[in-house]
């Protein structure tokens, strides 16, 4: 219920205010498991794809988020959980084992799932190498992929700024990719390799973003 109530209040004034452009949604089924995999270029990227879309989408999201205090840190928390965010905590690898646990959970409940492949934002609107926890989720589940394209958030809300400005945003679905034929083999590094790379492939078609065969590192400037 307040995930419902959050979304509709949220989604309206953004939409109403930013107006997205919002291209092939009716590509994400709209029920069972799904995984979608945006490009990541501004922190608001996260908020983007669930409100414009009638399903709840949850996200992993810095444990930062849910952690702050007074009016700002009560505000943060409440928002993030409100959308279905699914805290992590970065450099510890129980905690991003807990919360791919949690979203294994919610696919296997039959819910819709975003991560980021790249795992941070771009620095430069590149888009980066894809990490293969998207892959691991695909063949532990069973879910779909859905690639997502988004343009124009880095403008929308760039680097060091908190305030988004008014810039046009596009949002592009792409068709559902089946990794079924793989399944059985989680644990084959080269087979969750080319998953994660046909998924990258298919979003730089969407975004028509220069791929760059390399990790993006967290907190990197552009060059």
């Amino acid at each position: 219920m307040l995930y419902a109530v959050s979304k509709r209040v949220v989604g309206a004034v953004a939409r109403s205010v930013y107006r997205p452009e919002v291209i092939d949604a009716d590509k994400v089924p709209a029920t069972g498991p799904v995984i979608l995999a945006p490009n990541h270029l501004a922190v608001l990227d996260s908020f983007i794809v669930p409100l414009v879309l009638p399903r709840p989408v949850a996200f992993l999201a810095k444990a930062e988020y849910f952690q702050g205090t007074g009016v700002k840190g009560g505000l943060s928390r409440w928002l993030f959980s409100s959308l279905g965010a699914i805290p992590v905590e970065r450099g510890r690898g129980r905690a991003a084992m807990e919360a791919i646990g949690a979203a294994e959970q919610v696919l296997r409940d039959g819910g819709a799932f975003g991560i980021h492949p790249e795992g941070t934002r771009s620095p430069d609107g590149r888009l980066y190498r894809g990490r293969t926890g998207v892959a691991r989720l695909t063949l532990s589940t069973g879910a779909p992929v859905v690639p997502v394209a988004l343009t124009g958030t880095d403008k929308l809300q760039p680097r060091g700024t908190k305030i988004p400005r008014l810039a046009p945003v596009t949002v592009r679905f792409g068709d559902p990719l089946d990794f079924s034929r793989y399944a059985g083999m989680e644990s084959s590094l080269p087979v969750l390799r080319s998953i994660t790379d046909e998924i990258m492939y298919s979003i730089a078609e969407l975004s028509d973003q220069e791929y760059v065969d390399k990790y993006q590192k967290p907190g990197a400037a552009a060059a």
